[in-house]
Order: C-alpha cells, then sequence, then structure tokens
C-alpha cells in the first residue's frame, strides 16, 4: 500500500485545510468555537483520516477512514453554506469545486480499494 504522502488526494486536502483557514480568519470573533472551529476540525479530518487509513494493514480499515473523510468534506460543505447563509463568505466561494475534485478522488480510491478486496477473495 501507499504512504498517505504519495496520494495526490491527500496533497490536495492539506491544501484544503490551509484554504479554510485562510476563509475562516475574516469570520467573527464570537464565532471562534463556533463555526470556525468546527469547519477546521472538519478540514483537519480529510487528510488526517486519510493518513491514519493508509498506515494501517488493512484495506477494509483504510475504507473506513476513508469514508469518514468523506463524510468530514460534506460537513465542510454544509458549514460553508451556512458561513454563506450568516454573510460571512461571498455566495461564489472558490472551494467548492475544490471540495468536489477531492470528494471524487476519493470515491475513486474507494472503488479502487473495493476492487482489491474483490480480488483478495
Amino acid at each position: 500500500m501507499k504512504s498517505h504522502r504519495d496520494l495526490e488526494v491527500w496533497r490536495r486536502s492539506v491544501d484544503l485545510v490551509t484554504d479554510i483557514y485562510a476563509v475562516t480568519r475574516s469570520f467573527p470573533v464570537d464565532e471562534l468555537y463556533g463555526l470556525t472551529g468546527q469547519m477546521r476540525r472538519a478540514a483537519v479530518s480529510v487528510p488526517s483520516n486519510i493518513a491514519e487509513g493508509a498506515a494501517r494493514n488493512s484495506h477494509k480499515e483504510f475504507l473506513r477512514y476513508l469514508s469518514i473523510s468523506v463524510g468530514s468534506l460534506a460537513e465542510i460543505e454544509t458549514q460553508l453554506l451556512i458561513a454563506r447563509n450568516l454573510g460571512y463568505l461571498p455566495s461564489g466561494n472558490s472551494l467548492d469545486p475544490e471540495i468536489d475534485q477531492i470528494r471524487k478522488m476519493l470515491h475513486g480510491l474507494i472503488n479502487s480499494i473495493k476492487r482489491k478486496i474483490k480480488q483478495e477473495y
């Protein structure tokens, strides 16, 4: 199994964390422990779970961690929408296409690992 550092989806999700931190810097101070913190935790969760899953010695465990990463992306998407609705972000946020691309890459990796699991049995 590849190291997480070899995975393009991991690298892009690390970049997404940087983008989320940059975007949330402009949020109101009273959101620091609310939406700001939640968005940052969800963003950090994506590459962290990819890395942890890749470090496991089991394709099934890797799938579980990748699934958590997909869930964290859905959280970020929802939180970005809430931030837009609250007026913290402009309506045409540029992070949406990157989130979509990372999701597609995760699903592609998930499907690839599922094929490997089928070949093992």
